[in-house]
């Protein structure tokens, strides 16, 4: 079949939205939304309800901007967490990765990306001067930078370590069982936990 052919608009119209997902094309398209039109009314309903309230009600994290349900995460706001340790990672991902170590109880801030200047990212697009205002505020003894080992995430390491390097707190990194230009939704749980475990000060991998 022609994947062109639609016999509906309304069935054309729901493969050209799933489409724009990233990875996702026409016929795996097609054969989502056909799966859908063949589930009950209500599954479907509770799907789209979810998508909605996602997009319309999901927050950010006041202190760490991670994603929550809340003005302050349950990990910001678990009394049980190190508040004194903040692990700086790129995205959500990133988070969901390292807590599925268990090796890590201190708390997070999300940059919202890496510095890239060819893709036009630079640090002012970055949560970094929240994160510069969180150490000056005091209380953060130590701060972990976990960005993926890529050009853009060591650029954007050397970029926080000299905003960060007069602030008289430890700053460290992973140890380097997480491969060269590896990012670290993709580093099995052991090695990313072991990694945490043995981190390294951040002056050290410099010189």
């Amino acid at each position: 079949m022609n994947i062109d052919n639609f016999p509906s608009k309304l069935l054309e119209n729901a493969v050209t939205e799933f489409a724009k997902l990233p990875g996702i094309g026409k016929k795996t398209s097609l054969r989502l939304v056909l799966y859908l039109l063949k589930k009950e009314q209500e599954d479907v309903h509770r799907f789209s309800d979810a998508i909605t309230r996602l997009k319309d009600e999901v927050k950010h994290c006041l202190l760490c901007h991670n994603i929550s349900d809340t003005d302050v995460c349950n990990i910001c706001s678990n009394n049980a967490r190190d508040k004194g340790v903040v692990c700086v990672v790129e995205n959500i991902r990133d988070v969901m990765s390292i807590e599925n170590t268990q090796q890590y109880r201190g708390v997070y801030h999300v940059l919202g990306g890496i510095i890239s200047p060819m893709d036009g990212i630079g640090p002012s697009d970055l949560e970094i001067e929240s994160l510069l205002k969180r150490v000056a505020e005091g209380g953060i003894r130590e701060v972990i930078f976990a960005l993926s080992t890529t050009m853009e995430g060591d650029s954007t390491n050397f970029y926080l370590f000299k905003k960060l390097k007069n602030s008289n707190i430890r700053i460290t990194t992973l140890a380097r069982g997480v491969s060269v230009g590896d990012e670290l939704e993709f580093t099995d749980e052991l090695t990313l936990g072991r990694s945490i475990i043995n981190r390294l000060l951040y002056e050290q991998i410099l010189s």
